[in-house]
């Protein structure tokens, strides 16, 4: 196996986010393991690895890398908003509804406001 190095990290971050964009969350998933072994305080390459593993559907995956984020950076907008729709996908309403609030609070953007069920007028 080739050495790993900081270079080698970066360059698999971003095929990470091609095969993401390429619909392919399992191989971003693989290549991302290998970043977060080196780096697991890497917020962007765990964030990126939570969002392949909720288009995988890997929800209690999803769950626990979005709530780490969450725990890490409570201000996080996009953190709420990503776990309140795996709890949402999960059946989980009641999560889901605290987290989607928690997203509209700290950034009001019109899909957080729409899916906290507030008006974007009030």
């Amino acid at each position: 196996m080739a050495e790993q190095t900081p270079e080698t990290h970066v360059i698999a971050f971003r095929a990470a986010e091609q095969l993401l964009d390429a619909r392919d969350p399992r191989g971003a998933i693989k290549l991302l393991d290998s970043v977060l072994a080196a780096h697991p305080e890497s917020g962007a390459a765990r964030l990126l690895r939570a969002r392949a593993y909720f288009a995988s559907a890997q929800l209690r995956a999803a769950e626990r890398e979005f709530q780490h984020i969450v725990d890490q950076e409570p201000d996080n907008a996009f953190a709420h908003f990503a776990l309140a729709r795996t709890f949402q996908r999960a059946g989980r309403a009641e999560q889901a509804t605290r987290h989607f609030r928690l997203a509209a609070a700290l950034d009001p953007k019109p899909e957080y406001l729409e899916a906290a069920g507030f008006d974007a007028a009030e």
